[in-house]
């Protein structure tokens, strides 16, 4: 029976630790404990969001987070289809570039993404990713982080083939992996 107005500070959030895969929208509208899972609205009255999360050790301080509607109804699609949520599995473990990282890498620019570590067996190193590798795209949509390369991932079903754009050596090459299921 109330609202509350807020205004939307930052869209794709993570490194919260709230869950495994973050993309969470931002917002100073008032989320208190008890109201999470209401809906974020827009001024048009749309739901783009699941209201979930606030940061504060005794309630709301004005920082608030929400799952995307979008992602929501993935999930929920999944859910009502198959009964689990099923998500693609590339078998890297990602980590975000820094300056000193690129530099290290006679890289020109920080985007991308470092992979330090492949999982043996995995969709990743059968398709030829290896330690060291930067991913900069995948399905030529440019990947800027770590927790947007998993996100990216997860979105795609297992048997899914994707083409993953890697700096290695200074140049460009793009392989094909086909997406298991993540374990």
């Amino acid at each position: 029976h109330t609202v509350t107005a807020g205004i939307i500070s930052a869209k794709g959030r993570s490194g919260l630790q709230l869950a495994a895969y973050e993309d969470f929208i931002q917002t100073d509208a008032a989320i208190n404990f008890g109201n999470s899972g209401g809906p974020l609205i827009d001024l048009h009255g749309k739901a783009v969001g699941i209201n979930t999360a606030i940061v504060g050790p005794g309630g709301n301080i004005g920082i608030g987070f929400a799952i995307p509607s979008n992602m929501a109804k993935k999930i929920s699609d999944q859910l009502i289809e198959d009964g689990e949520v099923v998500r693609g599995y590339l078998g890297v473990l990602p980590q975000d570039m820094t300056a000193q990282m690129a530099n290290a890498l006679d890289l020109e620019k920080t985007k991308g993404v470092l992979i330090p570590q492949v999982t043996e067996g995995s969709p990743a190193d059968k398709a030829g990713i290896e330690q060291g590798d930067v991913i900069v795209q995948v399905e030529g949509k440019p990947v800027e982080s770590a927790s947007g390369l998993r996100n990216r991932i997860a979105e795609y079903k297992p048997g899914t083939r994707v083409d993953i754009t890697i700096l290695r050596d200074g140049r460009r090459r793009t392989l094909t992996a086909t997406l298991e299921k993540r374990p």
